[in-house]
């Protein structure tokens, strides 16, 4: 994580300690915790839009294929129809 050993994290919080104070640390820990747990949500959110636009694309692209295999069926029923 970022390259922090044991040693460099337990400075950090001894320092925020002294910052911060022992009553309010629990408080900026929780809070922090959850904006990072409503951030991994929201990416998490776009990602799926992101996948869904990708397959409605990709349905929308199959449906227009489709659409045009009947169509040039059609055609030669009625190709057939006409030498008839």
């Amino acid at each position: 994580m970022f390259g922090l050993g044991t040693q460099e994290l337990i400075i950090i919080l001894v320092i925020a300690l002294l910052i911060f104070g022992p009553k309010k640390l629990p408080e900026l820990a929780r809070s922090t915790g959850k904006a990072i747990n409503e951030f991994r949500k929201a990416s998490a959110g776009i990602i799926d839009e992101e996948e869904e636009k990708k397959e409605s694309k990709e349905s929308k692209k199959e449906e227009t294929v489709a659409k045009a295999e009947v169509k040039k069926e059609e055609e030669k029923v009625e190709k057939i129809k006409v030498k008839e």
